[in-house]
């Protein structure tokens, strides 16, 4: 991977951008159609698992789709396999599933890449 510009690694601030942007359009759809109502103060919430759900849902049909997921894709990233084709059907999945157990995505490598995407054999990249 080059060190900077199209096909580098992004730094963390565009990976936490393009998280921040998912979690908050997932969270959205979740308070739209699948509101929580707290009993005891009456405050209406998302259902916090049919957030993550959307979520991951995203990621799993927005990434062999369009390169990423809306967040990546709004930051200029997208994700490709390591030797820079397709990512495929099945890579997304295993990127997601591995995503959601949090700590395979805040394990990385000298890269920047995190156990989440060695394992399933892909890499965020700019452009």
């Amino acid at each position: 991977m080059p060190p900077s510009g199209p096909g580098s690694i992004p730094r963390l601030g565009r990976r936490i951008g393009a998280l921040a942007v998912d979690l908050a359009t997932a969270t959205l759809i979740a308070y739209a159609f699948f509101p929580v109502l707290d009993e005891v103060t009456g405050f209406r919430y998302a259902n916090p698992v049919a957030s993550n759900l959307i979520f991951l849902a995203v990621q799993v049909l927005f990434i062999p789709t369009l390169g990423g997921s809306p967040g990546h894709r709004l930051f200029g990233m997208r994700i490709v396999r390591v030797d820079g084709g397709w990512s495929g059907l099945w890579r997304p999945l295993v990127r997601t599933l591995l995503l959601a157990l949090i700590i395979p995505a805040v394990i990385w490598d000298g890269d920047h890449r995190g156990l989440h995407d060695k394992i399933a054999g892909t890499v965020l990249v700019r452009g």
